[in-house]
């Protein structure tokens, strides 16, 4: 964990214009998530309902809330499967900053988010094939359940469908 002394902040990407850097981030970890092109990465940033970094390119995240117009695989899996829900695309921590507390500090962002929006559940998704262990663990250690599995790309990649369902507003 990180020390005390650390601070992070998180800003919002729809504002912040030197992308460059966090696009290289999300590719360097392109195995684990997907590689983007310079203009996906903007349309991605344009349509989620939520787009997180922390500076200068620490970490970023990237969700969408089930009525946004995104066209990803798995958002799609989900969307038929419930109705209010936060999708988490893709979380990236660079290298560097892994193992400081980023991850958790983005996904509480999220979870405050979605009760806010009085959405149910946080989803997403993460990889059997090939094996991610340390993001089974933290997901776990945050509430995600396994609700389903899919193969993609030929049978290249296989999925665990995660969700975490929040208490209900009283």
């Amino acid at each position: 964990m990180h020390s005390s002394s650390e601070q992070f902040e998180i800003r919002d990407l729809h504002t912040h214009s030197e992308r460059e850097d966090l696009l290289h981030l999300n590719n360097a970890s392109a195995r684990e998530t997907s590689l983007l092109t310079r203009a996906r990465f903007a349309q991605l940033i344009d349509t989620a309902s939520i787009a997180l970094f922390v500076p200068p390119s620490a970490a970023l995240l990237l969700a969408f809330v089930h009525c946004d117009d995104y066209d990803g695989t798995h958002f799609g899996w989900f969307r038929r499967q419930m109705d209010r829900f936060i999708y988490v695309d893709r979380i990236v921590v660079g290298a560097a900053r892994r193992r400081h507390g980023l991850a958790r500090l983005l996904y509480r962002e999220v979870f405050q988010q979605a009760a806010r929006r009085d959405l149910g559940h946080v989803v997403c998704e993460v990889n059997v094939e090939p094996p991610n262990p340390m993001s089974d663990a933290f997901h776990s250690s945050l509430g995600f359940e396994e609700v389903g599995r899919a193969t993609i790309d030929g049978g290249a990649k296989t999925v665990r469908y995660l969700c975490a369902q929040l208490e209900p507003r009283v």
